[in-house]
């Protein structure tokens, strides 16, 4: 057992875990944070993407000890005031998604990615969201989301937004 210290969406946490708990079930079943969700452990999925001290990270092979002292936002994270985030509120115009378990995972990269890039080709963005699967949409909505989220930065941010 491990006593750590996190700070999750600008929250602190403190607990006593397993040596072999990973991040993602920590976010989840300690924190209950559940719109991290656990899809493969194995990281081909995408479904655990969180943001980890400023870099996009699958929460499904970290261990929680390892976390100790670390800065995560989870999707819960994105949403201020109850407002959604312009890329979930991109999302949600151009219908990014659809049974909604990879969405998260996505949303989390998306927001990493257009941070590292802020205006990219759409090339640009479906290898920067290669490593989340979606088994439902065929990605078309997902990119254009994301390309939306990219051209209209500011209007988006300054545009009323939908209540969570």
């Amino acid at each position: 057992m491990k006593h750590i210290h996190v700070k999750v969406n600008g929250k602190e946490y403190e607990d006593v875990v397993e040596s072999r708990m990973l991040l993602v079930y920590f976010i989840r079943e300690r924190l209950g944070l559940t719109g991290t969700h656990v899809g493969c452990d194995t990281t081909n999925c995408g479904a655990c993407t969180v943001i980890f001290n400023g870099r996009s990270i699958k929460s499904c092979t970290m261990f929680a000890v390892q976390a100790d002292g670390a800065e995560i936002m989870t999707i819960e994270g994105l949403a201020k005031e109850g407002k959604l985030h312009p890329i979930q509120e991109m999302f949600w115009e151009n219908h990014g998604l659809q049974c909604g378990f990879c969405t998260p995972g996505v949303i989390m990269q998306a927001f990493w990615f257009l941070k590292e890039n802020p205006n990219p080709s759409e090339e640009e963005v479906r290898q920067g969201i290669s490593g989340n699967l979606c088994r439902c949409t065929g990605y078309q909505n997902i990119v254009k989301a994301i390309m939306e989220a990219a051209k209209g930065r500011v209007e988006v941010v300054t545009a009323p937004a939908r209540s969570v």
